[in-house]
């Protein structure tokens, strides 16, 4: 009886459009900041002043670094012997109890300290004892170099979540980065910190190496190891030289790939700031820097040419142009051969002093994987005591900052929550009239449908159904916002809901919010999941967090302009507004209720109870699960607050949860 209302569109206006051009252009704005302040940089203390602004906003972007004074307790659990070189089997402790496993690379005959290599690795679930890997390092301590490769969190050794007693995990590398680096956001954290501060805590292992001359430490890595690599080029001043691969590019041409960003890649807020890819690169300056680059990456090859072009003169600054430069190999996204023997030319130049000689491909016989574990077992989990995963540490920063909260008045943290939920929801929103229109109607059940079109944002339509009984027709009605998963898309299974509210009086408005229903912008395929992992709305809410926004923040933004429309709206009672809000999307209802004393009354049905609950969870749905993310949001709040302060005002009506039958 529905389905044609659910899958009517919108006339006279590309809805499906705007959300990818309004992110764009914003994306656009912000990324010219970044090009004014860069521009306007003409000597070294400008530079600097840069470079110290850039080190200062990543560590406030990613959550803050944790303390760098604990100790390593650094572990040689075995050596393993190579053509020429030894290799050392490490694990030492970046953070207590948090186990990290690497492969040092040492040549034969080190007689004095030299240079080393961190090698930071992609997204092989192996990382350091994959092929891919130890043929990188094998080229460069064939060179010479002293070379750690570092398993990252989730791969190599540290799998997350693997059970010792089935010797399985339910997941790792990109899977496990991104579960638990979505429940990292609203804690005020990015994956990035804890990956970050590993490799520091790795350069501060190498600086006690007697092999290693501490002034003379590079690093690299490929794809995730490039953004690793990236990190670490802008926040540690020791690194001397440094090689990223696969990641370099800019905001522009990484917005046309139409891809989404890995859970280390989120960043929330660089972009407001006015940083980009070119940044990265300056806060090297002058120091040695090689960009890595496939021409037949997903990562635009134009990407890395325009951020080496627009930073070569940072360089010239200093008479060093020749310490930027950019070799490319014509194949696909990896850290080919090529790469590898590029990236142990320019280590070797610019650590040791001296061309790297011709390793050829028949030096090159890489050691069975299980030699290389520091490990028995092959994983830390099981098998070193207390052993934390990123998810136990999440835990740990919850309980930190759940105690913070209860350590003030009542008064205090609901003062502090709604002002900083205010600016969250308020800031950078461009104020413009609703100008709303009818956009055509209909009639189902004894009920008569308007459907309406207004602006919440400029360049930013909604769109909502307005069903109230025929009978009714022409009289002021009170008003029941509903918002939910999939809006108008999902009428049928609110049907009963819809049809009690008319029948009691009141007109129901089923809201679309930003990229919901009709507003979903085009799919690629009709085959398109656009709200899985990586899909098509990961990537909007992705960028929307690069610019200090977020998906939730938007949409409690629509909610609170869908009230001011009922205000402003004939045939509807400003008086009597209610909210009504089920599923995931409920959480708009809550939050707009805080920020608005025009709503009487909300109601919330299969709500999840609170997101603390929800980082708790190990193994969670991820389908969606960006769109009630509030990056920082429990450093001030969570939803049980949300719930009493509601209850206190006399605005919460009622609110069950998902799997409960509790109402509150």
């Amino acid at each position: 009886m529905y389905e044609k209302l659910e899958n009517v569109g919108i006339a006279h206006f590309d809805v499906k459009s705007q959300l990818p051009r309004w992110v764009y252009e914003s994306a656009m704005r912000a990324a010219e900041k970044g090009v004014e302040a860069r521009s306007a940089i003409t000597n070294k203390t400008e530079l600097k002043l840069r470079q110290q602004d850039i080190r200062i906003g990543l560590e406030r972007c990613i959550g803050g670094m944790p303390p760098s004074d604990t100790p390593l307790n650094p572990k040689i659990t075995g050596t393993v012997i190579g053509n020429g070189f030894r290799v050392e089997k490490i694990i030492f402790e970046p953070r207590p109890h948090v186990y990290a496993t690497a492969n040092l690379y040492i040549p034969d005959g080190v007689s004095a300290p030299r240079g080393a290599v961190l090698l930071l690795c992609g997204h092989r679930e192996q990382a350091k004892h994959c092929d891919e890997y130890q043929t990188v390092c094998h080229y460069m301590v064939h060179s010479g170099l002293i070379v750690m490769s570092l398993d990252p969190v989730g791969q190599g050794e540290r799998f997350g979540f693997y059970d010792p007693e089935t010797k399985l995990a339910p997941m790792t590398s990109v899977t496990e980065h991104e579960n638990v680096g979505r429940q990292c956001m609203p804690l005020g954290d990015s994956l990035a910190r804890y990956m970050l501060h590993d490799a520091v805590r790795a350069i501060d292992y190498l600086c006690t190496r007697p092999e290693v001359d501490p002034k003379r430490i590079g690093v690299t890595g490929h794809s995730g190891g490039g953004t690793q690599t990236s990190l670490v080029m802008m926040y540690d001043h020791r690194i001397a030289a440094a090689a990223p691969g696969g990641f370099i590019m800019n905001r522009h041409y990484f917005l046309l790939t139409g891809k989404a960003q890995d859970a280390e890649q989120k960043w929330p807020g660089f972009s407001a700031l006015g940083f980009d890819h070119e940044d990265i690169v300056l806060a090297m300056a002058p120091r040695p820097v090689r960009i890595l680059a496939t021409t037949y990456d997903s990562v635009p090859i134009e990407g890395p040419r325009h951020t080496l072009a627009i930073n070569r003169r940072f360089w010239e600054m200093y008479g060093r142009s020749e310490n930027l430069d950019i070799f490319e190999d014509e194949n696909v996204h990896r850290f080919t051969v090529p790469l590898a023997r590029a990236a142990a030319q320019f280590f070797s130049k610019h650590l040791l002093g001296r061309t790297a000689r011709n390793v050829t491909e028949e030096e090159i016989k890489l050691i069975p994987a299980q030699q290389l574990w520091c490990t028995q077992s092959g994983q830390v989990i099981g098998e070193l005591e207390h052993a934390k995963s990123t998810h136990v540490e999440n835990m740990g920063r919850l309980a930190i900052f759940e105690r913070s909260r209860q350590a003030l008045t009542e008064e205090e943290l609901k003062k502090q929550a709604i002002e900083w939920l205010r600016k969250r929801v308020f800031s950078g929103r461009e104020q413009c009239d609703l100008n709303p229109r009818p956009s055509g109607g209909g009639d189902v059940a004894n009920m008569w449908i308007i459907r309406k079109i207004w602006w919440s944002q400029t360049g930013l339509l909604n769109h909502g159904l307005q069903f109230f009984d025929s009978k009714l027709a022409g009289a002021k009605l009170p008003v029941t916002i509903a918002i939910w998963d999939g809006g108008s898309n999902q009428l049928q299974m609110h049907a009963k809901w819809i049809e009690e509210t008319t029948a009691s009086g009141r007109l129901v408005m089923v809201l679309n919010p930003t990229g919901i229903g009709p507003l979903l912008p085009h799919l690629n395929s009709p085959t398109d999941k656009p709200f899985k992992r990586f899909g098509m709305m990961d990537r909007y809410t992705d960028e929307l967090m690069w610019l200090g926004d977020s998906m939730a923040a938007l949409r409690t933004y629509d909610v609170l302009r869908a009230v001011e429309l009922a205000c402003e709206s004939t045939n509807i009672d400003p008086s009597d507004i209610r909210l009504y809000g089920n599923g995931r999307y409920a959480i708009y209802a809550g939050l707009a209720a805080l920020l608005d004393e025009r709503i009487q009354q909300v109601s919330m049905e299969n709500r999840m109870p609170s997101i603390s609950d929800w980082i708790k969870e190990p193994i969670y749905d991820e389908m969606d699960s960006l769109s009630f993310i509030l990056p920082h949001m429990l450093r001030y709040f969570d939803l049980p607050d949300m719930d009493r302060w509601l209850a206190e005002a006399g605005q919460l009506c009622h609110s069950t949860f998902v799997g409960s039958d509790v109402v509150i």
